[in-house]
């Protein structure tokens, strides 16, 4: 997908400095700042409540900063919101489909609201119900359709009038992993083979390592990391240890069993009943950390050793486990 006039030559998406304050004196945004790159995904990760939809709301204007400045698609979001609404697709959290009318009649509305021309308009419906597989369902009501053909047709909703930034909003939150997997298929096309920038926000470590190009990590407004998934996984050496503490484990007395591993561990941190460390190599190290702990008589139900990925990332920024504060599997 080619693009032209007043956007080339500059980033997708520019976001400097945004601050937002709700009522009450709620700091949803702390100075959040960003460049999103042409024809890729770029993903903010982060807990529900760190900031992502805020910032997605100040970019897609749907609400203003109290500070800083945005553009997309190299339009400025304050100066001129309605270029911006052109230039853009939207797929929030809460689906845009009208339950009651058929897939047809949904892109079809929503082509006419988006003043794709009549001429082009049927050819672009049918365009779209077979690339997302949903010709055989055109013509039934969408409250038949599953959870997956209905994110599905709201990401065509979304695509309808050809924008050259689409914002995806936790796409994928409840879905199964078969439905999951065919959305991020269709993210994967649109950047690959359309040249669409895909703002992506997301609690799913798997899903921002697959997908994005780029991750900014948000935690409480701020961007805490930012770079490619394998250069933020790059920066920690080693592996990563995770041990799953008995009931009756006292996190002091593991604590002191780390301390007494002579340097062999690094990081060492408590969640609840999960211990986390970073060690140099882990299939030497973790046979040690077992025996310290089984000396000092600390329960260990449970031990894990891997890679690093982008939770040791998050938690090497924050403190905090972004598998545990989902209630993920750690």
């Amino acid at each position: 997908m080619s693009v032209t006039g007043r956007s080339a030559g500059v980033p997708a998406i520019q976001a400097h400095g945004l601050r937002k304050t709700y009522p009450k004196g709620v700091e949803a945004l702390r100075g959040i700042g960003f460049e999103a790159e042409r024809g890729a995904v770029f993903a903010l990760l982060g807990p529900n409540g760190a900031g992502k939809s805020t910032t997605v709301k100040i970019l897609t204007t749907l609400t203003r900063p109290d500070e800083g400045d945005a553009k997309v698609a190299g339009i400025d979001v304050i100066r001129d919101p309605a270029g911006v609404r052109r230039a853009i697709g939207v797929v929030s959290q809460r689906t845009a489909v009208d339950p009651e009318a058929t897939g047809t009649e949904n892109l079809r509305l929503h082509g006419r609201l988006q003043r794709v021309p009549r001429g082009e308009l049927d050819g672009r419906v049918r365009e779209l119900l077979e690339r997302f597989g949903l010709g055989e369902a055109a013509g039934r009501i969408v409250k038949t359709y599953s959870g997956g053909m209905q994110r599905r047709l709201d990401l065509a909703l979304g695509l309808v009038h050809r924008p050259q930034v689409l914002f995806l909003d936790e796409p994928t939150t409840g879905l199964d992993p078969e439905a999951r997997a065919a959305i991020w298929h269709e993210v994967q096309r649109l950047t690959e083979e359309d040249g669409v920038t895909v703002l992506l926000t997301t609690h799913y470590l798997e899903e921002a390592d697959r997908l994005a190009r780029q991750v900014a990590i948000v935690d409480e407004g701020s961007i805490v990391a930012a770079g490619s998934p394998a250069d933020l996984k790059r920066d920690l050496e080693g592996d990563a240890v995770r041990l799953e503490l008995g009931a009756d484990a006292r996190t002091d007395v593991a604590a002191a069993a780390f301390a007494r591993l002579n340097g062999l561990v690094r990081d060492p941190r408590f969640e609840g009943r999960m211990a986390h460390a970073r060690v140099a190599d882990g299939p030497r190290a973790l046979p040690a950390i077992l025996a310290a702990f089984e000396e000092a008589r600390v329960p260990v139900t449970a031990a894990t050793l891997a890679g690093p990925s982008l939770d040791d990332v998050y938690l090497r920024h924050t403190g905090k486990s972004l598998r545990i504060t989902e209630g993920a599997p750690a």
